[in-house]
């Protein structure tokens, strides 16, 4: 704004733009809030899927080690349920100070699917920080609860034990304010949005040191009977085969075998040879479709007896080899026609593909169709599927293809054989009917002449002029034919023929000379 003298109103205007820019400063970007409300979204699901865990590892302690060794199994389910106690204490507090915050900022918002006033910088370092303080009471609560939870761990126990429920203040920044871990977590400029993801996050890492500790006190109980000396890497997913905008999933962890052992490993009954501690199963492909598979493994227990374990269920899918190939310029569909289109989407079973077409209409299913058009342009056949399974499955377009409509090509009109030239006079005597044909048309599309006029020229004679309806010859022109001699001239003329669209067409004459 330097540089020259402004009038009052360029002033005026400068300044107005200097308030604009600090307004835009200060506005927290609504796709910020979206990220945080995604985060808050997926913190909440993973934690969900922990206490899923926990519930499942508690179940089949209390139905497996509970029963058989109530002895040796009391005391560590006891310390287990202790763990339980304290990571929902932390988490049901957690909970009341985020409804709390929520009812603060006037609920949620069905309109953004969040909640109202997320955007608000005020509410969470008030309530937390500058005159609630919350946030210092949490921060104790966290560090008591932590303590408490370590504490339930004998000496074997701890070690390698890391706990992500923390409440450490961040790393000092060269040249920024050090920060509390209140004042990061809650304080100032912190959006409502953000302040409510963090406290998911505080109970996700509850849920999670939860479940580490309790994995660490009653696995002393089910520790396996035999000597794990190799380890690896291991990642199994549903299926290597995925669409564009299809999610890939996949679970990555570490496993650990005895190499020294032959477990007896089967699947669905039958047993797999094994090396190494390990067995190696081979499905079947000799057939088309999924396939699903269960294995089984049974360990030696140090009182002699075996101990089973079972695999998730497995699938694979098996399909024909195949290869598309589709023109470019040919792709043409027929008016009249029930031209035969196939469909597929590889990795999609058939009878979850729906097809659609513009200009006319498809019949049929299992990725073969009949395709009916109408009018001559352009017909295009839209692929969708349906991807995933059960309430997560999901409808989208798969891809769609342009054909060009065209008419049926018009026919030849034929008569002894022939569109024209010499002929004998025995030949042309010896007809019915003239016919019309298509020539080198890949689809069987019938014509059937409608009406026809026929002309004789003989030599130094005025020519004969019979008119006829339909494709055969009347009684008056049998008669004319019958008294035509070598060098006579036979015209087919006016000739009309109707197709499978139901037009007429027009055919080019027939002219044949009798010898």
């Amino acid at each position: 704004m330097a540089g020259g003298k402004q009038t009052p109103r360029q002033r005026m205007m400068g300044i107005l733009y200097l308030v604009l820019l600090g307004l835009i400063a200060l506005e927290v970007p609504e796709s910020l809030m979206d990220a945080f409300k995604a985060i808050g979204d997926s913190l909440t699901a993973s934690k969900t899927n922990v206490q899923t865990g926990i519930d499942n590892t508690f179940s089949a302690f209390e139905k497996t080690k509970l029963k058989q060794e109530p002895d040796r199994s009391k005391g560590p389910y006891t310390r287990a349920k202790e763990a339980s106690k304290l990571a929902n204490d932390l988490d049901a507090y957690v909970e009341t100070l985020k409804k709390q915050m929520i009812e603060k900022c006037g609920g949620f918002d069905p309109g953004i699917n969040d909640y109202k006033g997320r955007e608000n910088i005020d509410i969470s370092v008030d309530m937390m920080v500058s005159r609630g303080k919350k946030a210092y009471e949490l921060h104790k609560k966290i560090d008591e609860t932590r303590e408490k939870l370590i504490g339930l761990l004998n000496e074997k126990e701890r070690a390698g034990v890391i706990l992500s429920l923390r409440a450490d203040a961040p790393p000092k920044v060269s040249g920024f304010p050090t920060k509390t871990w209140e004042e990061a977590t809650f304080g100032e400029g912190m959006p409502v949005g953000a302040a409510i993801t963090n406290f998911i996050k505080i109970q996700s890492d509850t849920k999670n040191a939860e479940n580490e500790i309790i994995k660490k006190i009653l696995g002393e109980v089910d520790q396996a009977q035999v000597n794990l000396d190799q380890f690896a890497a291991v990642a199994v997913a549903p299926t290597s085969y995925v669409l564009v905008g299809q999610q890939y999933t996949a679970d990555v962890f570490l496993t650990a075998s005895d190499s020294k052992s032959s477990p007896t490993i089967t699947v669905d009954g039958s047993k797999l040879p094994t090396e190494a501690g390990r067995g190696k199963y081979t499905g079947t492909t000799s057939s088309e479709g999924i396939h699903t598979w269960t294995g089984s493994i049974s360990v030696k227990q140090t009182d002699g007896t075996y101990k089973e374990y079972k695999t998730t269920p497995q699938t694979y899918q098996v399909a024909k080899p195949s290869a598309v190939v589709s023109p470019d310029k040919m792709l043409v569909l027929y008016i009249g026609l029930p031209n035969p289109v196939s469909v597929s989407a590889p990795g999609i079973p058939k009878e979850k593909l729906k097809v659609n077409i513009s200009n006319g209409s498809l019949t049929g299913s299992a990725g073969h169709y009949a395709a009916m058009v109408t009018n001559p342009g352009t017909a295009t056949v839209t692929v969708s599927g349906a991807l995933g399974d059960g309430a997560a499955a999901k409808t989208v377009t798969l891809g769609s293809t342009e054909f060009r409509v065209k008419r049926i090509p018009d026919p030849k009109a034929q008569f002894a054989g022939k569109s024209g030239g010499t002929t004998s006079t025995a030949n042309i005597k010896g007809q019915q009917a003239i016919f019309a044909k298509l020539e080198n048309f890949e689809f069987d599309a019938r014509f059937n002449v409608t009406r026809f006029t026929l002309l004789i020229a003989k030599p130094r004679q005025d020519p004969i002029t019979i008119s006829g309806t339909g494709n055969e010859l009347n009684s008056q022109m049998h008669s004319a034919l019958n008294a035509i001699t070598p060098g006579a001239t036979i015209v087919f003329k006016d000739i009309i023929a109707v197709g499978p669209d139901g037009s007429q067409r027009g055919l080019d004459p027939i002219v044949l000379t009798a010898n």
